[in-house]
């Protein structure tokens, strides 16, 4: 059987599973629409959560930007890991004892405004279709390698999956799809991990073989591939930081922006009791450890795999790494992976110095050039996408072709589960709070049903048309999500629960001044509503406000948040007596029932 046939089966078979949990699960009531019927089982919403929460991002790239950056890209692992522990410890528990449908449901309530509801549905809306970019980009790259077709075709294949099972679904068929999709792609992540760890270190165990001795070398994992990188002109895998600011504020923005992200939160409104959104929350973590702690073993062997695909020579032990990268690998006689990688555009080769082989190396670096000019080089050759790394990986590893079809159908699952989470935040806030509760309030339970499904078409379709023209590889475009949630949404959270003096103006001008500085810095830097061109300076570190930069911005934008929304607060009137006691019963998550539609 061919491998395309290989991964056709597997791809088919997950799609098959999750339309058909769907057809099984569908929401009849706008209740089980939005919050599952409010009578999920912890461990099950933990495992959904779980899927809801590792995207493409975490999949597909997380451990790409850990390959390419080392120990500089271990923001990326901080941030997400410290954000979702905020969530579970001082959001989640509180927010279901409100016992609202929605984010935007519970700030309009808390901060007894509409207009403060109208302001949370715009952040949520903006945070979430960024977010959403990045799982249609990453749904692309996984689609067009492993069903053979364009990344434009594959977006577009994503995009009809999950508008089948989660326009007619609801929370309740997304539920039960994620859980399936969390066993595809953890099974799909850590199959091809340990092959690849036992064939490095003959350590079954990833994240033990990372620090484990080099099979082949002699020498430690991690050793032996900063030493090639090093010899390539590349950071050492393991060195510090220059700006130690930027990385600080790039963890806490992706804290903060885990803690704000709505479609992760809405998932504690699905069970029973505010006990069970703890256990939920626990249960999730564990599940989520099962890959993050894999992912720093993926990336390091990831990219010492490549390097010595490249380099054949400098696997063992070297004697002379001139003779090594001179010994680089003839084009010609390229491993089927790269003629593959190659089709979809995520590979590229350039024979700079017309000898027929590959060099691959930092050309960036500029003390590294008389090195590079003495062995013939004359810029780097093969320029490979952050975002292809596990994907490729059991490729790289010469893996069964059964692990290469699973590892397909893991990918697209991480990416599908996220964007169907998004996407229903996105129609929940425009069918629920903006329709139902703002615009319509005797709308009927049929016709709001309608408005949310409606409005995840429409939603699907914009996501897929800026999946189409992205920002930047996945995790980047995710990295701004989490930005400007956590500079809008997760001040006015936390506030709504732990001061009883914020008041609705303040709420109102610190979503505003939060949002707009955050997407005025980054739209400085990426162009104005992502647009290609319409940028006004360069992203490069030189460029940025005091070395800032704008994935770290969400974190300063937090700050304006608060900042601005206490001012306002106290130099206005007190909150009302009774959203004051309201606040004060929030603070103990005791003795909450079902979700309610107040």
């Amino acid at each position: 059987m061919s491998q395309f046939a290989i991964n056709l089966l597997f791809v088919g078979a997950s799609f098959a599973l999750y339309i058909g949990i769907a057809i099984w699960a569908r929401a009849g009531s706008t209740k089980e629409f939005y919050v599952a019927g409010g009578g999920v089982n912890p461990i099950t919403n933990g495992m959904a959560t779980a899927a809801d929460w590792m995207s493409a991002a975490s999949f597909i790239s997380m451990a790409g930007l850990l390959a390419a950056g080392g120990y500089a890209n271990s923001s990326f692992l901080m941030g997400w890991t410290g954000g979702y522990v905020i969530l579970a410890m001082l959001l989640a528990p509180y927010l279901r004892k409100f016992g609202k449908f929605t984010v935007p449901d519970f700030i309009g309530d808390r901060f007894y405004s509409r207009g403060a509801r109208l302001v949370a549905v715009a952040c949520l809306i903006i945070a979430s279709v960024t977010y959403v970019i990045g799982q249609m980009t990453g749904a692309g790259v996984a689609f067009s390698r492993f069903l053979e077709v364009s990344n434009t075709m594959g977006i577009w294949i994503a995009a009809v999956i999950v508008f089948l099972y989660a326009v007619f679904g609801g929370m309740k068929g997304i539920t039960y799809t994620q859980v399936a999709q969390y066993v595809v792609l953890i099974i799909a992540y850590t199959i091809p991990a340990v092959f690849i760890s036992l064939q490095l270190t003959n350590n079954p165990i990833p994240p033990l073989g990372m620090f484990s001795t080099h099979a082949e070398s002699g020498v430690p994992l991690l050793a032996k591939l900063s030493e090639v990188l090093t010899e390539l002109g590349f950071r050492d895998y393991a060195a510090d930081v220059p700006n130690k600011l930027n990385m600080v504020l790039f963890t806490l923005s992706l804290m903060v922006g885990t803690a704000g992200l709505p479609h992760v939160i809405i998932r504690f409104f699905t069970v029973p009791k505010v006990a069970d959104a703890r256990w939920s929350a626990g249960w999730a973590l564990v599940f989520i450890a099962l890959l993050y702690l894999t992912a720093p073993a993926v990336a390091s062997m990831a990219r010492l795999n490549l390097l010595t695909t490249v380099y054949p020579d400098a696997a063992g032990q070297v004697t002379s790494y001139e003779d090594a990268m001179n010994n680089a690998l003839v084009y010609d006689e390229r491993p089927e992976w790269v003629r593959t990688w190659e089709t979809t555009g995520l590979i590229t080769f350039t024979d700079k110095n017309n000898d027929g082989r590959i060099q691959m190396y930092n050309d960036g670096n500029a003390d590294f050039a008389t090195t590079a000019q003495a062995r013939g080089w004359e810029g780097n050759e093969l320029v490979v996408n952050n975002d292809i790394l596990v994907l490729a990986n059991p490729e790289i590893a010469n893996l069964p072709g059964w692990v290469i079809g699973l590892i397909a159908a893991g990918g697209i699952a991480a990416a599908l589960s996220t964007a169907a989470g998004l996407l229903l935040a996105i129609s929940s806030a425009i069918s629920h709070d903006l329709i139902k509760n703002t615009i319509n309030p005797d709308i009927s339970e049929k016709g709001e049903m309608l408005a949310a499904r409606i409005s995840m078409g429409v939603a699907i379709l914009l996501a897929t048309y800026l999946g189409l023209n992205p920002p930047g590889f996945a995790a980047q475009v995710v990295a701004l999500a989490f930005g400007i949630a956590g500079a809008s949404l997760f001040p006015v959270l936390m506030m709504g629960i732990f001061s009883k003096r914020v008041n609705s103006k303040g709420a109102i001008a610190g979503m505003l001044a939060g949002l707009i500085a955050t997407l005025l810095y980054i739209f400085t830097y990426l162009g104005w509503f992502f647009i290609p061109g319409t940028e006004m300076l360069e992203n490069k570190p030189e460029y940025w406000i005091l070395g800032v930069s704008p994935l770290s911005f969400g974190a300063v934008g937090a700050v304006i948040n608060f900042a601005v929304a206490f001012a306002v607060s106290y130099a206005t009137e007190e909150p009302p007596q009774e959203i004051q006691d309201l606040v004060e019963s929030v603070r103990y998550p005791k003795g909450a029932g079902t979700a309610i539609d107040h």
